[in-house]
């Protein structure tokens, strides 16, 4: 029903095992989710939805790069996205509204239906204070472009309630792919 996507290393992998029954291999370094994983969320009583993680997308991956194109076919399957950025604590290498644009170019060099998706996104680790100190000034940038900005921590389990719903709403909503 819903792809997470991002960068290598933003937390896709620790969110789906928070939320859903997967179990996904979890580690500090780039590239450690080779294959998606896939995890069942219960919503609202007998309600539930499917999750995929997908493995982290770079610049270039339409053309190959990194884990590439391969894993932008399995994002095509779902009929809505969540997007985590994060703020990195040595900005000079990242910028989670460059890491954003990046990838939605690299989106819509794929296909053009996928970038049309509708999507979320999401500020993860919160917890961490050089994250919550750019919530604020993200979450303005985000919602000034129209879109649902939502922010949690796998760690602490904050946030973790809304976003969840907001995800079972989008993936109530969105039509399933052609």
């Amino acid at each position: 029903d819903v792809g997470i996507v991002g960068f290598p290393s933003v937390g896709k992998s620790t969110l789906i095992s928070v939320v859903s029954n997967a179990r996904p291999k979890i580690a500090a370094y780039p590239f450690t989710t080779l294959v998606p994983n896939l995890g069942l969320v219960r919503w609202y009583d007998e309600r539930s939805f499917v999750v995929a993680d997908i493995p982290g997308i770079v610049e270039g991956a339409h053309y190959g790069r990194g884990l590439g194109y391969q894993f932008l076919r399995h994002i095509e399957r779902c009929r809505a996205l969540v997007h985590i950025v994060e703020v990195t604590p040595d900005e000079a290498d990242r910028d989670p509204i460059a890491d954003f644009e990046v990838l939605n170019h690299e989106l819509a060099l794929f296909s053009s239906s996928l970038a049309a998706r509708p999507q979320i996104v999401a500020l993860g680790k919160m917890d961490l204070p050089f994250v919550a100190e750019r919530a604020d000034e993200l979450r303005a940038w985000f919602e000034a472009r129209g879109h649902r900005f939502f922010t949690f921590s796998s760690a602490s389990r904050a946030g973790l309630s809304e976003l969840i719903d907001a995800i079972g709403r989008l993936a109530a909503e969105s039509p399933a792919p052609d």
